[in-house]
């Protein structure tokens, strides 16, 4: 499975890291600590030393009860960051919901729009239809950042985030927009209790149905903490956890913010789940060989 992005084609059949960095003081996580531009193009260095295959540079946190930020803030918080992480040999992706962040982030050379909001924003969608070639990721929200915990969503969170995801998807395809372009969210955390956040991971293989390849978002999330105890700043293994289950599951693109330690987690289940193909390969080869036999 192909990602066509403005400079690059990804090849998902491994699964891709995406390294978060973000240029914003509130961040639920990490808010700050990069939050100058060079701090930032320092981290964004890092992060592929580390094994990063994307970056993913935003300049609003988008955590429960976030305030939003205006739209010159936010140009001026990511802009110099993209200008400076394009020239760094990886693909680069800009996390905004705002289409003149969008714009102007795909004119500075970025290579994915990532967007919280599924370009429902006026305008959002057709920055990425009339671009000849960026990725996209779509993301399942319920409500927005300000309100979305107060009032997760009701029910079976699956099938809601499926059909949501399905006719976003479609309607981008509409405006001409090729699948191949198009990756999913289910949107770990946004809008949705511990519970619906545990179930989109346990049935992840149904978003797959779709045709699309999946991004999962579990790095640091509350419903970890909720799970563990565990403050923010010590979830480091519950989130390598929680990536390696979802690739596990079939997610082909993993944002977190620890690049290192999800990395090397990937490596050791690469290696099982290559021994696991090669065993696949052998019994299908001998079976062939014994029908052969018997039915020369």
């Amino acid at each position: 499975m192909l990602w066509h992005t403005s400079r690059y084609v990804l090849d998902l059949q491994r699964p891709h890291v995406m390294g978060i960095v973000n240029a914003t003081p509130d961040s639920f996580s990490d808010g700050g600590s990069h939050f100058s531009s060079a701090a930032a193009l320092r981290h964004c260095e890092q992060l592929l030393q580390e094994g990063a295959d994307i970056l993913d540079i935003g300049g609003e946190s988008t955590r429960p009860g976030s305030a939003r930020v205006p739209l010159q803030e936010e140009l001026a918080r990511v802009l110099p960051i993209v200008r400076g992480a394009v020239r760094l040999g990886a693909p680069v992706s800009v996390d905004t919901y705002k289409p003149e962040v969008m714009q102007a982030a795909l004119d500075a050379g970025a290579d994915i729009v990532n967007d919280v909001w599924a370009l429902r924003q006026p305008g959002a969608a057709q920055v990425v239809a009339q671009h000849p070639r960026c990725g996209v990721c779509l993301m399942h929200m319920h409500g927005d950042p300000q309100t979305m915990q107060t009032t997760p969503i009701a029910g079976d969170a699956v099938p809601q985030v499926l059909s949501f995801l399905e006719l976003q998807a479609q309607a981008l395809y509409g405006l001409g927009v090729e699948k191949t372009r198009i990756v999913l969210d289910p949107g770990i955390g946004f809008g949705k209790t511990v519970a619906q956040n545990f179930a989109l991971l346990a049935r992840q293989r149904e978003l797959l149905a779709l045709g699309y390849p999946l991004l999962a978002g579990w790095s640091r999330k509350s419903s970890l903490g909720a799970v563990t105890g565990l403050a923010v700043g010590e979830r480091l293994l519950p989130s390598v956890a929680a990536a390696v289950l979802a690739a596990e599951r079939g997610a082909r693109v993993l944002r977190v913010h620890d690049v290192r330690a999800t990395v090397q987690a990937l490596v050791v289940w690469q290696a099982m789940a290559d021994a696991d193909a090669d065993a696949d390969a052998d019994t299908n080869a001998n079976a062939n060989a014994a029908d052969k036999l018997e039915n020369p």
